[in-house]
């Protein structure tokens, strides 16, 4: 069998019947062993923090900027975690050497345990598990090249006093799950998400990027995620010296758009080939992002 067919099969085995181990609280369990009481505080409350991280021909994407964002976002939760930085790095590279997994998925994630449930529940304990599995690209190759349709959600981002809006917190994305069911739904692959604002802000798990006239386009972040695979186009984009700019966009502005991509650790870069009745083209400036991010990533 083939990497791509053996990684078909495990996507179709549910994730609480996989064999291998994930490191819980400083260490390895069977994988089918890795559960957490049903009264655990981030399950009830939503206290819980997480990263995706890609692997890719056995190497690990962006490992330190990853960590250190879940480090972060675990402080914005008011989350201790009980292990050094480093440690957390360490592990993540053994977990990989040991579950053998060369083109694949990280998952960090970080909750309050089960000592308290009730809202305040500073006292209990912070919990960190580590899991990794053989994942291909999110989309297959020729859907990539064929594009993806979006529609406008109907949920909105909410604003940074409404919520960790900085952070990879599990709550914030519920609104993210029903705007993508929505979407489904009616036939298209995703949701856009607008802010607070009526401000375009993303799609439901990846940033979006806007090409016309041979300029690039993208939502500043200050209501969701600033994601490392959208800090990585852009600094690709400017190597190439292609003009990006950061700022509010109405829907509107959609209008005379020739390319329209999603980024993100799971999407990579994907094409959008429209979005409700406005219609986009896979060009040339999507392709060739497309091709750097690839030599970078698999070199």
């Amino acid at each position: 069998m083939n990497l791509n067919f053996n990684s078909l099969i495990m996507q179709m085995i549910p994730f609480d019947k996989r064999d291998g181990l994930i490191w819980i609280n400083g260490e390895y369990r069977n994988w089918k062993d890795s559960t957490v009481h049903v009264l655990n505080h981030g399950l009830h409350y939503g206290s819980c923090v997480f990263e995706g991280i890609r692997i890719y021909n056995g190497k690990i994407f962006k490992l330190d900027q990853h960590i250190e964002r879940l480090y972060e976002s675990a402080r914005l939760l008011d989350l201790e975690i009980p292990y050094e930085i480093d440690d957390v790095k360490r592990v993540t590279l053994e977990l990989t050497n040991k579950q053998k997994v060369n083109d694949g998925y990280i998952r960090p994630v970080v909750w309050r345990g089960s000592e308290k449930m009730a809202i305040s529940a500073i006292d209990a304990t912070t919990n960190i598990a580590i899991a990794t599995w053989p994942w291909p690209s999110y989309f297959s190759p020729d859907k990539i090249l064929e594009g993806l349709k979006l529609t406008i959600s109907d949920w909105v981002r909410p604003s940074p006093n409404s919520a960790p809006t900085n952070s990879k917190a599990a709550g914030l994305y519920m609104i993210c799950s029903l705007s993508k069911h929505e979407a489904e739904r009616k036939g298209f692959d995703d949701a856009l998400m607008l802010d607070y604002r009526g401000y375009i802000a993303e799609a439901t798990g990846a940033n979006i990027f806007f090409s016309k006239d041979k300029k690039i386009f993208t939502p500043k972040p200050d209501c969701f995620l600033d994601g490392i695979t959208r800090k990585t186009v852009i600094d690709i984009a400017k190597k190439l010296k292609i003009h990006v700019e950061e700022g509010h966009y109405k829907p509107d502005f959609l209008e005379d758009c020739q390319e329209v991509f999603m980024t993100g650790t799971a999407v990579e870069i994907t094409p959008v080939i429209s979005i409700n009745n406005y219609k986009f083209q896979v060009g040339e400036i999507t392709r060739l992002l497309i091709k750097e991010f690839n030599n970078m990533v698999k070199s």
